[in-house]
C-alpha cells in the first residue's frame, strides 16, 4: 500500500522547544515507519497537496490552518490536539477555537478530566493519549533533609507565588529545601523569585536549565512541586511519576487527569500554607518506607501505579489508532 502523509501543525518550532514541538516531534518518530511525516507552524504551505491527514496542536493558535484544512480537504481526516489553555479558557471565550473543535473528525485531549472539559456535543469525538516519556530507575536518597524541586517557567499561570509564599512559611525550616527551575517571563517575575531567596535561606532559585540537568533535579529530589493554575497534562509530573519521585500539585483538573482522582499529594491551587503542611508532613515521615505511615511512601506508591499511563509504548500504540481511525473516516 502506499505510505499516507500526515501533516503535524505545531504553533511552535524546533527553536522554542516547548511541550508543543517536543509533542509533535514524538509522534512525528511514532509514526514515520508507516508514514511520510511532516511538521509546520502553518497549512498551507508549498506542499500541502501531498498532504493526506492533518494532526493539529492547538485549538486556538492553529485555528486558522484547522479551518483551512477543512474547507479544502475532509475535516474526517482531521484531528486537533487539545492544550490546557484550550480547555480551561479558550474553547469558553475564543470562537475560533470552538470552531477548531467543530471542524475536526477526531478531538484529543492529554488527560482523563480533559472529555470533562469539552462540550457535551463534542465530546462522542473525543479521546485521552497521554504523553510519555522514559523511565527511570529510582537513586537512592539521603534522610538528611526534604529537596524540594519545581520546575516550570516563571510566569502567571504557573502560580509560582505559590512556591514563594511555600518558603516563607518554611522559613525558619534547615531540614527542607525548596529547588526553582525555570526562566522568568520578565524582570517583575526574576526579582520575585530574588527577593525570596534572600528572605528565605530554604529557597533557590536556578533559572533556566537544560534538559538533562533539570531531569538530574527531577530524580534526585524527595518531591517534585507543581502549583499550576491550568494545565493540559504536564510533561514535568510525567517525569517526576516515571523517575521514582511522587508530586505536590495544585488541585486543578489537568493535575487531577494526570495523577487521579484519590491522590494524596494534593493542595488547593494557590494555597501555600496547605503546600508548606504537606511538605512538612513528607519531612516528618521522610525516614520509613512503610506505606501507613509515610506520606511520601504513599504518593510513590500511587505514582507507581500511574507510570504504564505514560510509558513511550503506550503512547505511540494510541497515536497510531488515531491514525487508522482517520484513514477510516469517510
Amino acid at each position: 500500500m502506499p505510505r499516507s502523509s500526515v501533516v503535524i501543525v505545531s504553533p511552535a518550532l524546533a527553536a522554542a522547544n516547548n511541550g508543543n514541538w517536543q509533542t509533535a516531534q514524538r509522534w512525528q518518530s511514532f509514526l514515520s515507519q508507516d508514514h511520510d511525516v511532516r511538521i509546520v507552524q502553518h497549512w498551507p504551505d508549498e506542499a500541502a497537496a501531498q498532504d493526506h491527514l492533518m494532526i493539529a496542536l492547538h485549538a486556538r493558535r492553529s485555528a486558522d490552518s484547522v479551518a483551512a484544512w477543512a474547507q479544502q480537504r475532509s475535516g474526517a481526516k482531521l484531528a486537533v490536539v487539545l492544550t490546557g489553555t484550550d480547555l480551561y479558557r479558550d474553547i469558553g471565550s475564543d470562537a475560533n477555537a470552538r470552531r477548531s473543535l467543530e471542524l475536526a473528525g477526531k478531538l484529543v485531549v492529554l488527560q482523563e478530566l480533559g472529555l470533562e472539559a469539552l462540550p457535551v456535543a463534542r465530546r462522542s469525538k473525543a479521546r485521552v493519549i497521554f504523553q510519555s516519556v522514559p523511565s527511570f530507575a529510582p537513586v537512592d536518597k539521603p534522610h538528611d533533609k526534604l529537596r524540594a524541586v519545581m520546575v516550570g517557567h516563571l510566569r502567571d499561570v504557573k502560580s509560582p507565588e505559590t512556591y514563594f509564599d511555600a518558603a516563607r512559611f518554611l522559613r525558619p525550616r534547615v531540614d527542607v529545601e525548596l529547588v526553582h527551575i525555570g526562566r522568568a517571563e520578565d524582570e517583575v517575575w526574576a526579582e520575585r523569585a530574588r527577593r525570596t531567596a534572600i528572605e528565605c535561606p530554604c529557597y533557590r532559585w536556578l533559572g533556566g536549565l537544560p534538559h538533562e540537568e533539570t531531569l538530574h533535579a527531577i530524580r534526585h529530589a524527595d518531591v517534585l512541586v507543581h502549583t499550576s493554575a491550568m494545565e493540559g497534562g504536564a510533561h514535568v509530573i510525567m517525569e517526576a511519576v516515571c523517575s521514582g519521585t511522587p508530586v505536590l500539585a495544585s488541585r486543578v483538573p489537568g493535575n487531577i487527569g494526570m495523577l487521579g482522582a484519590d491522590y494524596l499529594g494534593y493542595f488547593a491551587h494557590g494555597d501555600a500554607r496547605g503546600l508548606a503542611h504537606l511538605l512538612k508532613v513528607c519531612r516528618a515521615t521522610q525516614s520509613t518506607d512503610d506505606p501507613s505511615a509515610s506520606l511520601l511512601a504513599r504518593l510513590r506508591a500511587q505514582c507507581d501505579l500511574r507510570a504504564p499511563l505514560f510509558s513511550p509504548e503506550a503512547e505511540r500504540n494510541a497515536v497510531r489508532d488515531l491514525i487508522r481511525q482517520l484513514e477510516e473516516s469517510a
